[in-house]
């Protein structure tokens, strides 16, 4: 594993922003659960779709127009929260209710009882987690807020507040045309700043970085278990399993000792890959020098800094009650207990343990959203 003063940029920056994501998740999963509603959203459902739908409902196009989404990316969404129970379409009950399939744009989005009792606890848990790392990291915290706003100020695109879920294809955005903006809050800063990093990225490898940073980051030309990729990534089990986008890359083989299992080790597309991955975000990384400034230098500096502190560490371990705390609690969308419910649990369980115990090696080095954890990393 690399140390921190090597790692991409990209890499520092997603850490960082999935750390804060656990800890803000894991005190709204609390806060829900005392409120005796369905628990489990994660906050960059919050930052892309429901605090558009505070005041009211909106169509699907409006929303999408908003969140700064095409509307079929929005669609799969919109299914999830639909079947989990936190909005509803207007339809109803419908062919392919829960999915994407057949929702149309001109239908209204409107939350539910579950909805609305999600939407009021956001609103104040940010500042709240922010006011949290402030006070915890102090000046490290100050200077990393500084250097991203420097950088956020000055991106010639029109962001969302949140990093998007797809993972194989970043949207194309508009050339900005919102007024720079002081005060906005930590994690809209870091996915902004890491979604235009990605961006520049993807403008000049021809693999996406959320598979170079995470699966082909880990692999070698020697084969390793499959069962062993989510550990070494610190990504869940489904978003890191091998899947169709990662074929041109790895080689799966059978484990001779074993009837059940496989092997994976990288192909000489992937070898080529992984190491495109490290030159490319170097590259970038130099090119921002010139572009930003001393905001760059001071960025990894201010990142670096804080992955080592055995503070993330405290942020990290989950309140108690809570499923990444070991709480058993049903699958959303669900009352009672599966199998698939628990063996989520205990996936969160240890890669909760596995952050708190090293954040700097454990935490993935870019986001991957988990639909079957409320979009949470």
């Amino acid at each position: 594993m690399r140390s921190a003063q090597h790692k991409p940029l990209s890499a520092l920056l997603s850490q960082t922003l999935v750390a804060y994501t656990v800890e803000l998740d894991s005190e709204f999963e609390r806060r829900v659960l005392e409120a005796h509603a369905a628990a489990r959203l994660s906050l960059v459902i919050w930052l892309n779709v429901m605090r558009f739908l505070a005041d009211g409902p909106l169509s699907v196009r409006t929303l999408a127009s908003r969140a700064l989404a095409n509307e079929e990316q929005g669609k799969a969404g919109l299914g999830c929260l639909e079947r989990w129970g936190f909005i509803l379409l207007q339809s109803g009950k419908r062919a392919g209710f829960g999915s994407g399939r057949g929702i149309r744009a001109d239908w209204l989005v409107r939350l539910t009882a579950g909805g609305e009792t999600a939407i009021k606890i956001w609103p104040e848990l940010v500042p709240q987690i922010d006011a949290r790392w402030s006070k915890r990291f102090g000046d490290d915290a100050t200077r990393l807020r500084r250097s991203l706003e420097a950088i956020e100020q000055q991106i010639d695109l029109e962001l969302p507040q949140g990093l998007p879920v797809s993972i194989l294809q970043l949207p194309q955005f508009a050339p900005r045309k919102s007024a720079a903006q002081d005060g906005l809050p930590l994690p809209v800063l870091l996915s902004r700043v890491l979604l235009a990093f990605a961006l520049d990225f993807e403008g000049e490898s021809r693999t996406p970085i959320s598979l170079c940073a995470n699966t082909l980051r880990v692999l070698s030309d020697e084969p390793i278990p499959e069962a062993e990729i989510p550990k070494r990534t610190g990504c869940s089990a489904e978003t890191a399993g091998i899947g169709w986008q990662h074929k041109p890359y790895i080689i799966v083989e059978s484990d001779p000792a074993r009837s059940r299992g496989k092997f994976v080790r990288l192909s000489e597309a992937g070898i080529n890959a992984q190491r495109e991955y490290h030159s490319t975000a170097r590259d970038i990384e130099e090119k921002w020098k010139d572009r930003f400034g001393t905001a760059t230098k001071e960025i990894r500096e201010s990142l670096t800094t804080l992955l080592k502190r055995g503070e993330l560490s405290e942020g990290l371990k989950p309140p108690p009650g809570t499923t990444r705390a070991g709480a058993q609690t049903p699958a959303l969308g669900r009352f009672t207990v599966g199998p698939a419910a628990r063996q989520r649990k205990r996936d969160l369980v240890s890669q909760t343990e596995a952050f708190v115990r090293d954040p700097a090696g454990a935490l993935p080095h870019y986001p991957l959203w988990d639909i079957n954890r409320g979009f949470g990393p």
